[in-house]
This record gives C-alpha cells, structure tokens and sequence, in this order.
C-alpha cells in the first residue's frame, strides 16, 4: 500500500527504494524527479556492497529518479556533487555549519555520520539515461548499530527535537532538483568550489588506508574529477575505493 505526497511516493515497506526506482525505470514508468520513500527497508544498502539498517519511520530513506542525459557519462562526480550539496543544504538549515560532506559520498556532523548516498545508473552506450540517487539520512533514531567506523548520529541527538521525515524528504527533494538545474546551467564550477569550503576535515590530518598500509595525510581537497587530494611528503590523489577512512 502506498499514498501519494505531492510528487513524493511514500511506500510502506520495500526490499529498498533503490531497487523499487530500478523498477520503475525497467517498466518505463519513470521520469525526473520521481521520488519513493519508504518507512522500512528490508534489505538497505551502501557503497561497497554495504548493509544500510534504519529503525522504521525514523529517518529518510529515499530515492529520486533523475534524467542527467545532459552530462556525458565521464562526468558523473559532479552530479554526486550535486547530491552531496543537496544533502548539505538540508541539515546545516537544522544542524549549522558543523555539517560536512565526507569525500566521496557521506555527511557528517562533528566527527559522526549523519548520512550517505548511493547513485546507480542506466547507461546505454555512450548515453547515461538514468541515475537513481538514494539518500539515507538519520533523524529521529537514537538507538544506532554503532559497528561501524565511524559513530552515527541523528538530527534528532544533535537538536533534541523530533521531525517529520516526511516532510524533510520533500525539502530533500526540492533542494536535490534545484541543484541539478543548477548543474545543467554549467554551474560546477561554483559548486565544485562549494563542496571543497565544506569538505571533512579540510587542512586536517587523517588516517587512510590503501591496500593494507595505514598511512597519516593532509586532506587538501576534492579534484573536479573527484579524485581525493592529499599531501604528506608529497601531494597524491586517490579515486573512490581506493582508500578507506579510519576513525582517529
């Protein structure tokens, strides 16, 4: 059973919202801006193959549709930049500017993780048709599997208030949409130059991992092909998965 939220389809219980958008897409029944949400996922998940848990009804779990035929298929870390500032744009509103995008695809508050992304694609050829983005982001969950590297935390541990999930998916939304528009109106530049003046722990030391070396490193930046830059003795980039963060 589902009911419609303007243009936000709001679903009792799904595998995840990814794999329902995918659906849609082989159906043909999409088009942009199509967004689903759901109170449950049975099966949510992340980068790497990763299993996402959310307590049901208590944060966002959404996926929107979007049509990026107008960037060519090589240029997909700036539609993740888009979503990144999407993500950005929602929580410093609610949690100021101790909001941070974490290279290549979470949003952290402080030192712990608020939310993440996952965009998977239809590419036929050289035409990428399709991009489905998937958002989680923690809201009114107190209680977290804290397993992972990084400690969550939720907007309503940062705030003390309660949310209407909902609600926030559709600002979710609204915000993700205007920033693609901008994007289509060759607005990178200024958008890549955003997400570098919010990115984690910029001029920072951190701790990486590659291969089975742990290594400390400067983050200075995201290239605007989204290569993470780094400099120790000397400046080095890395590509997505090619280095795991490590908490301090």
């Amino acid at each position: 059973m589902h009911a419609d939220t303007n243009s936000l389809l709001i679903l009792d219980s799904v595998d995840n919202t990814n794999n329902y958008a995918m659906g849609m897409i082989r159906a043909g029944s999409a088009s942009h801006g199509n967004a689903y949400f759901a109170h449950e996922q049975t099966n949510g998940k992340g980068r790497r193959g990763k299993v996402w848990k959310t307590d049901k009804g208590k944060n966002i779990t959404l996926s929107i549709i979007v049509d990026p035929h107008f960037l060519a298929v090589t240029r997909q870390f700036q539609l993740s930049v888009a979503v990144s500032l999407s993500c950005l744009d929602l929580l410093k509103k609610y949690a100021g500017d101790e909001v941070k995008i974490k290279w290549p695809n979470d949003v952290f508050w402080n030192d712990r993780k608020a939310g993440g992304m996952l965009i998977e694609n239809v590419i036929k050829g050289n035409v990428w048709q399709w991009a489905v983005i998937g958002i989680g982001i923690n809201i009114n969950q107190t209680d977290f599997d804290v397993s992972n590297n990084f400690l969550p935390v939720s907007l309503k541990q940062i705030t003390g208030k309660d949310f209407d999930v909902i609600e926030l998916s559709n600002e979710l939304c609204c915000a993700l949409l205007k920033r693609i528009e901008d994007l289509k109106n060759d607005g990178y530049e200024n958008m890549i130059i955003e997400y570098n003046k919010n990115l984690f722990k910029l001029n920072e030391k951190v701790k990486l991992k590659k291969d089975n070396i742990v290594f400390e490193t400067t983050v200075k930046g995201v290239s605007s092909q989204g290569k993470l830059i780094t400099v120790n003795a000397i400046e080095r980039q890395f590509g997505f998965d090619e280095v795991i963060w490590l908490r301090e």
